[in-house]
């Protein structure tokens, strides 16, 4: 069974486009770009081992869902994508994230 990491970014078709950037990763991705979405991820699939948010949120709303992220799932870590890198930046990110926090690769 492949871990789970759940994408949160400020667009919709967040997971679409960086799934097919990082399938060779064996990873399941599932994505959410607003509370609710959030919210129903975390409360339907126990197997997230991380959450990945992207940098295009604007700070109150990435404060609000770090807050709901561990109040709900304390055993999860969550990453920040920083925002000099541009949305360019979030499949590197991503991968890094996921290959360290993940799948235990240094």
């Amino acid at each position: 069974m492949k871990p789970v990491v759940l994408l949160v970014g400020k667009l919709p078709g967040i997971v679409g486009h960086l799934a097919d950037e990082l399938e060779d990763m064996p990873i399941r991705w599932l994505g959410a770009h607003d509370h609710g979405e959030v919210v129903r991820q975390l409360e339907t699939e126990p197997e997230i081992s991380c959450v990945i948010m992207g940098a295009g949120l604007d700070d109150g709303i990435r404060g609000d869902l770090i807050g709901i992220i561990a109040a709900i799932r304390p055993d999860i870590s969550i990453h920040l994508k920083d925002r000099a890198s541009g949305p360019d930046g979030m499949a590197a990110f991503v991968r890094r994230v996921a290959a360290a926090m993940v799948l235990g690769e240094i």
